[in-house]
């Protein structure tokens, strides 16, 4: 009997003083389009910076002439490109723009050969984003990694960094700034922590995933193994159930959400053309959707929801970050059970994981119940570490999620204006909830997994007020129709969190006061340590 063996792919031989180059890119064409000359700068600058030692960089694929990029756009398209690569080539992923991470992480997985990640540290195509989500993703598989960000690529230090890579394989970063959990001191504090956590491990709690898996980041899901440990527990839902929901609720219901927030003093940057203005259209769907979440979060008695929106429901809905600022807010527009009964979830926040990001769902879980039982204000959320410059003598980060924040945390609703969503990226448009987060002093902190571990760094920060006109800047060199927050992160410098960060979010969460800020983290460092989970203390914190 004849069998068909199939053929190996014959993969070229790895040439001496030779590494290959590869870019992950966007699963959204319009993105990829758009970045590509950036990405095209960025490549020539790493290519210069290891030509300078003698060596070659040779790119694994060529630009696609249909589309016009050199972005790799697929996981399928990722895993034809790495049949061209040497197994053991050394291998830059150059990073200049949003990248899913899905991408390439089946080629990284089998590669044996050094792994670099390079990105550009600029605010227009933040390549420190992709980079940083990437990084995390590759941490959780356990893929060993080196990692290296600059502005132009001419700098010593990434100099530095690129020939200690060429030389050793790796890039050694500062991590003095990072130390275990210490015996925590006995006080409130820590009983009310041990608390919760005793409580959640017996009561349990679950969290609403509105399809798993979002634009790409790996590191974002977190598996029931790890999270029925901690007495967390999926729900597993699809976003075509919100999307049906949302055509049950009137039209008087969603206006009621509309004119709450107008008679609290939100304002609204309002057109007529659908395709880039934003429209009292666009504002009705986003307020259905606000209370069909609700809705289902009450039918299933959801500790805290995640809605995915990328990809499918953005080709359906206007954009979800106007309902998540609303959600993660204590005071928000009252919404009430389909048959008008009862309010759902009156007086306080329900905790929402932007982009279903699951590490975001355990941190907002636990912030909550920590500063609700302090009596404190609770609504937290996610940022994206988007970009940072010094000012006035020290670094400041433009921490900005991508359209949304609490009201609180702009100083109340009469501070929030909401503009449309670039029409690129957001083609059903749909408000942010822009402004100005205020200043105070904030805990901030990443769930995430290393070596099959559940752990969270824990980190102190102030947001600072900057001039209005420096903070204009900060806005148009990045989003301006995004809700920006200008953070100074404590004993932590922009090149330690870099090589520390294992996403690109960070969970924010104000305190009235330093000393309040530093009790509420010590109380937040205890429920995770009774939970289980592995405590990390970034920078200066005081315990």
């Amino acid at each position: 009997m004849t069998y068909a063996f199939p053929a190996r792919t014959a993969r070229p031989a790895l040439a001496p003083n030779t590494a290959y180059l590869i870019a992950s890119g966007d699963l959204r064409e319009s993105a990829n389009t758009a970045g590509w000359e950036t990405q095209r700068s960025v490549e020539a600058g790493v290519t210069a910076a290891v030509e300078k030692l003698g060596w070659s960089v040779t790119r694994a694929f060529g630009v696609d002439p249909a589309t016009g990029h050199g972005f790799i756009s697929s996981q399928r398209m990722g895993l034809e490109v790495f049949q061209n690569i040497p197994t053991d080539a050394p291998l830059i992923v150059a990073i200049a723009n949003w990248q899913y991470s899905h991408h390439v992480l089946a080629g990284l997985r089998s590669h044996r050969g050094p792994i670099l990640t390079v990105a550009n540290f600029a605010g227009d195509w933040p390549g420190l984003v992709g980079l940083l989500g990437l990084n995390g993703s590759m941490t959780k598989a356990g893929i060993a990694y080196s990692t290296i960000w600059s502005v132009d690529f001419t700098d010593e230090w990434f100099a530095g960094g690129i020939r200690e890579w060429i030389s050793t394989g790796t890039i050694t970063h500062d991590a003095s700034h990072v130390r275990a959990l210490p015996e925590l001191p006995a006080g409130d504090e820590r009983e009310l922590g041990r608390a919760l956590a005793e409580q959640l491990l017996e009561e349990k709690a679950i969290i609403g995933v509105l399809d798993e898996g979002c634009m790409g980041m790996y590191n974002a899901i977190i598996d029931d193994e790890l999270l029925n440990p901690i007495g967390i527990y999926k729900e597993r839902l699809s976003q075509s159930a919100l999307y049906a929901e949302m055509q049950h609720v009137t039209d008087d219901e969603a206006d009621a959400i509309g004119e709450w927030l107008i008679e609290k003093g939100m304002t609204f940057r309002l057109g007529t053309d659908e395709t880039t203005e934003l429209t009292e259209r666009q504002l009705r769907e986003q307020y259905r959707m606000y209370i069909a979440a609700l809705r289902i979060a009450d039918d299933f008695g959801l500790d805290a929801i995640g809605i995915q929106y990328q990809q499918g429901l953005k080709d359906l809905a206007p954009a979800s970050d106007l309902p998540e600022g609303l959600l993660n807010s204590t005071e928000r527009p009252p919404a009430f059970s389909r048959d008008g009964s009862r309010e759902l979830f009156a007086g306080r926040a329900v905790p929402h994981f932007n982009e279903v990001d699951e590490g975001v769902a355990v941190d907002a879980l636990v912030t909550d119940r920590v500063w609700r039982a302090m009596g404190l204000v609770p609504d937290n959320t996610l940022h994206d570490v988007r970009w940072g410059e010094e000012y006035d003598g020290e670094f400041v980060w433009v921490y900005e999620i991508s359209g949304s924040v609490p009201g609180s945390h702009l100083g109340g609703w009469d501070k929030a204006e909401g503009w449309r969503q670039g029409h690129v990226f957001f083609p059903a448009g749909g408000a942010t909830i822009n402004g100005v987060s205020k200043p105070g002093e904030v805990v901030l902190s990443r769930v995430f997994i290393e070596d099959g571990v559940l752990q969270v760094d824990i980190f102190r920060g102030t947001v600072v007020e900057l001039p209005d006109e420096e903070t204009q800047r900060r806005k148009n060199a990045t989003n301006p129709e995004w809700p920006i927050a200008n953070v100074v992160l404590h004993g932590v410098t922009r090149d330690q969190f870099m090589a520390r960060h294992k996403a690109n979010h960070a969970q924010t969460v104000y305190a009235p006061d330093a000393e309040t800020a530093d009790k509420a983290l010590l109380a937040k460092a205890a429920m995770f340590d009774k939970l289980g989970v592995r405590v990390n203390l970034v920078g200066d914190v005081a315990v």
